[in-house]
């Protein structure tokens, strides 16, 4: 069976891994078929290149990615996995409610503060003015006339 999994790389307790392509059979840092990415965690955000158009290739004939391997395409949108990170996807989630809460509360205390104004009397004085000047015009036309 051929599988995706990692190649650990590096010098003592600075791990850098390659993704590669290899028979399940072979060690760990055996022999492979393809090299078809890297992954380095000391980096912050940790760095990941990927082959994507080999990898969509090696997925499609079957080859199975190990846990490791599996979690890495997912954060890069393979196997329906999100492209952001998971980290960043919950904090995005977080702070949409609170986002669109917000905006709700002041259209409500806008709304609370322009209909006193409203009902009150300013709209009654204004209608009132704008239909006089309207009925004096028509009594002087008909004068004029």
């Amino acid at each position: 069976m051929v599988k995706i999994r990692l190649r650990r790389m590096g010098a003592k307790k600075r791990p850098f891994y390659r993704l590669v392509v290899a028979d399940s059979r072979t060690a760990r840092n055996g022999r492979f078929i393809e090299l078809v990415g890297t992954y380095d965690p000391n980096l912050d955000p940790p760095a990941i290149n990927l082959n994507k158009e080999r990898i969509e290739y090696w997925l499609g004939t079957g080859a199975q990615p190990s846990d490791t391997a599996r979690w890495l395409l997912k954060t890069q949108g393979f196997l329906g996995g999100l492209a952001e990170k998971p980290k960043a996807a919950k904090k995005a989630k977080k702070e949409e409610p609170a986002a669109e809460a917000a905006p709700v509360k002041e259209k409500k205390e806008k709304a609370e503060e322009a209909a006193p104004e409203v009902a009150e009397g300013p709209v009654v004085e204004a209608e009132a003015p704008a239909e006089e000047p309207a009925a004096e015009e028509k009594a002087e036309e008909t004068a004029a006339e």
